[in-house]
């Protein structure tokens, strides 16, 4: 195999991609297609899952809320049956969260902040660990956050639960690597599209600020000056799943333009 080679996904991983719809789901969902994949993709949203699969007839479809644990068992129930087993696992469903001072914050929003971003991954992990380990291409992928190496004023909820990600990935990676198992965490940064622009209008509006001075103000954080493209996390996540990534676990991996403070 050479260095070329080592760097694409062998073709026929079968992959899990949560909240895979649309977003950055999505684009890591058609780049795992686009390099011979089986995929299964879930989500809350109906609508985009069938303008996912309408686009995607050969993807596999199911609604579920990983926050959910009878939802997260049917889910993993229906894995074996669609692919035939799992050697991939991308947990990338998450919300944004609440926008505001501590103080303010409804206990009910930090706890559903909580449970989707962070104990939804607990659940999907703990159902794939029998299945990763019969796979002879172990791959746990957990999408984090910039926010998940730097604190982040305003958006406490969030920022805890993308930390927490880093330490579960930490501890997966020491906990399954003798099975073979591989897992690192992917930390994005601004990434262009409709989920950030109400992020920074939500923050705007808490700072009495218009959008486009919040949107200068994130852009001079970042030393490459630019957000980051929903293919750049997927690029991402096929390396580490390829051969190539073969040695890496444990890791905490910003795609970010190296975001400087948020």
């Amino acid at each position: 195999m050479n260095i070329i080679e080592r760097m694409r996904p062998r073709s026929g991983l079968r992959v899990l991609v949560t909240a895979g719809a649309s977003g950055i789901g999505a684009a890591i969902a058609r780049a795992f297609l686009e390099a011979g994949a089986k995929v299964l993709v879930c989500d809350i949203d109906e609508e985009a899952l069938a303008e996912f699969a309408a686009l995607h007839p050969d993807a596999g479809i199911l609604s579920a809320d990983v926050s959910d644990e009878a939802q997260v068992g049917r889910l993993f129930d229906t894995v074996p049956e669609v692919l035939g087993g799992l050697d991939v696992l991308v947990n990338n469903a998450g919300i944004a969260g609440p926008t505001g001072s501590i103080d303010e914050l409804s206990v009910e929003d930090i706890r559903r902040t909580l449970d989707i971003d962070l104990l939804g991954q607990f659940l999907t992990v703990r159902r794939a660990a029998p299945l990763l380990r019969a796979s002879q291409n172990g791959v746990i992928l957990n999408i984090s956050s910039v926010a998940g190496r730097l604190g982040y004023a305003l958006r406490t909820p969030y920022a805890a639960s993308k930390w927490g990600i880093v330490g579960l990935t930490q501890s997966l990676a020491k906990e399954m690597g003798p099975d073979g198992i591989r897992v690192n965490a992917i930390l994005p940064g601004i990434v262009r599209g409709a989920r950030m622009e109400a992020v920074i209008r939500d923050r705007a509006e808490a700072a009495g600020m218009s959008y486009q001075d919040m949107e200068a103000q994130y852009l001079a954080n970042i030393s490459l000056r630019r957000m980051v493209d929903p293919e750049d996390i997927a690029a991402t996540a096929l390396f580490l799943a390829s051969p190539g990534g073969a040695n890496i676990s444990g890791q905490a991996i910003s795609v970010c333009g190296n975001v400087e403070n948020i």
